[in-house]
């Protein structure tokens, strides 16, 4: 996936909720819930959902789907439960990573998403406050379908294979005036005299004055 693919869809996400035990000012049950508003009639196909933590132990992540082509009310689904984000809840262990949910995590398909609820817990006493930051929700992208290989060779277009012989003479006019040229020199080539023609000889003998002069 490019990274303009992964751009992350437009949400609103809701200050985190904390759960008491009791009356509001008693003690935190050790429970914070997150809601993420998606577009009003815009429902996402999700890919990935990425946050940071802060001393959040586990998350459940719940869906509310909206089934396409249906005026049934959309309905809330559990897609994963209680993912473990620390190592340890009571130590320092991944409590400020970078951590992210793929869809390929999720029990349901994340399809027609309108909101997604995450659920935070944190057992250990030991941190006041607990939540997710950064949260960003990523589309799911259909891969465009390969070509196949007959379509990509219909596509081909046929080149004519032969040369463009245009303004170039005629082949067979050219081939006959070669053999008319090497005939002919196959003929002079046989009448040429074997004898030596001397510069200098005068009926097979050398002239004195002449040898002088040079």
């Amino acid at each position: 996936m490019s990274a303009e693919d992964r751009k992350p869809a437009s949400c609103s996400i809701k200050p985190p909720v904390y759960l008491h035990i009791g009356d509001v000012d008693a003690a935190h049950s050790g429970v914070c819930v997150v809601d993420v508003c998606l577009p009003f009639g815009k429902p996402v196909d999700i890919e990935e959902i990425t946050f940071k933590n802060y001393y959040t132990a586990y998350v459940t992540v719940r869906l509310l789907r909206r089934s396409p082509g249906h005026e049934a009310p959309a309905k809330w689904c559990t897609a994963l439960r209680d993912l473990p984000l620390m190592d340890n809840p009571h130590t320092e262990g991944g409590s400020q990573d970078y951590c992210s949910v793929h869809r390929a995590q999720m029990q349901v398909e994340p399809d027609h998403v309108t909101s997604v609820r995450l659920i935070l817990r944190q057992p250990s006493s030991a941190w006041l406050t607990f939540s997710l930051e950064e949260i960003q929700i990523i589309p799911h992208v259909q891969p465009s379908p390969e070509k196949e290989v007959s379509d990509w060779l219909s596509d081909l277009t046929l080149v004519d294979q032969h040369p463009d012989l245009e303004g170039l003479p005629d082949p067979q006019t050219v081939s006959s005036s070669l053999q008319q040229m090497w005939a002919l020199t196959e003929v002079m080539q046989s009448n040429q005299t074997s004898a030596s023609i001397g510069r200098y000889d005068v009926d097979g003998c050398y002239d004195i004055k002449l040898l002088s002069l040079t």
